[in-house]
């Protein structure tokens, strides 16, 4: 049950000028940006995600704290025109193929006092509590590629790569194969590959101080279940001054409803049993993104949600009551520089040569 819980958390890690004068913003999201040469440059996010857990079983209570921190290159590879049922060009709607890369991952875990580490950057990484098998598992996390397309209204109509995603990081496992097939489904890949795209009000609809939207997505993990999402928008009053007071300022409300698996849903070695109830907290689940409209961009975003529920796992044909209390914080900012890139430290200042005296006045 851990070792599907983990895939599942490390795979999904399961992310705006001021007003003036009360003018409408339309939001839009920019991946035509070229260098000299007139090739695609890319730019590259920070996704962090923390997350606290209050799990009781049988009176037990089994506390678990992870965070996870990845990090992405997403390169523009061609912009084509969206066409109609007459194969005819939508005026002024086109598609983006992006490539994204997972350049790095840092995951920190503790299991009631079990900790778990790890961290690309680093040459030498701590051990995974007595299994080394799981510092594999997160080896083949980075370096992955994907091809995203981007469609109507920024959203990822498909994912290429699950096949050889899967193949590596499965390293030759039969079991860890079957298990990732089972949970890495076409949803699951594609909220993985959209860590900010899916917080866009959709294009071609202005909003201005005060308006409310919202947007829905649906999260099928096979047999683990489905997650219902709802994201709640309103459009604040830019902060007056700091860093992000030329952004436009979204407040996020996140919903999320879940929905156990079939009875007749296998490939694990539980069950969630039909009738278990998973639901957010609106007071915990708030949060907030910063659009900059000049780079056309959500700039940075934190995304909390509270969850609260019953599960009834069935392990051996024998039911468990599970009572679960989740806090998870996501956190991504984007850059035109690799967040892991080394950081340019300026040669130190030559000391100040010392002031002649002045000479004495003559009288």
């Amino acid at each position: 049950m851990f070792r599907t819980r983990l895939v599942a958390a490390a795979l999904f890690g399961v992310t705006l000028c001021a007003i003036a004068g009360g003018q409408d913003r339309a939001f839009t999201l920019n991946f035509n940006v070229k260098d000299k040469d007139g090739k695609f440059t890319p730019f590259y996010t920070e996704m962090t995600t923390e997350v606290t857990q209050q799990i009781k079983v049988q009176g037990q209570d089994l506390p678990q704290r992870q965070k996870s921190t990845f990090y992405y290159q997403w390169t523009p590879v061609a912009e084509t025109p969206v066409k109609d049922g007459a194969g005819k060009d939508v005026p002024g709607e086109t598609k983006w193929t992006v490539k994204q890369k997972i350049e790095g991952l840092k995951m920190e875990i503790d299991i009631s006092g079990n900790p778990i580490n790890y961290d690309s950057t680093k040459a030498d990484t701590a051990g995974a509590g007595g299994n080394p098998g799981l510092i594999e598992f997160f080896k083949g996390l980075k370096d992955s590629e994907f091809t995203a397309t981007i469609g109507k209204n920024f959203k990822v109509e498909k994912v290429d790569g699950k096949d050889d995603f899967i193949k590596k990081l499965g390293a030759g496992s039969q079991q860890m194969d079957a298990l990732l097939k089972k949970v890495m489904t076409d949803d699951a890949l594609k909220e993985m590959t959209d860590p900010s795209f899916k917080l866009f009000p959709e294009p071609n609809t202005p909003k201005k101080k005060g308006d409310k939207w919202e947007r829905k997505s649906n999260l099928n993990l096979g047999p683990i279940g489905t997650y219902d999402i709802t994201y709640k928008f309103t459009y604040l009053e830019p902060e007056k001054e700091g860093a992000k007071k030329d952004f436009d300022k979204i407040e996020v409300e996140t919903v999320v409803a879940y929905t156990a698996p079939p009875a007749t849903a296998d490939g694990l070695l539980f069950r969630i049993k039909e009738g278990s109830k998973l639901t957010s907290d609106a007071t915990g689940s708030k949060g907030v993104m910063y659009y900059d409209p000049k780079k056309q961009r959500i700039e940075e975003a934190t995304i909390s949600i509270k969850l609260k529920g019953d599960l009834v796992v069935v392990i051996g044909g024998t039911d468990t009551k599970v009572e679960l209390t989740q806090e998870q914080k996501t956190t991504i900012k984007t850059a035109d520089t690799s967040f892991l890139a080394p950081k340019v430290v300026p040669p130190p200042m030559p000391p100040t040569p010392p002031v002649p005296p002045k000479p004495p006045e003559k009288k």
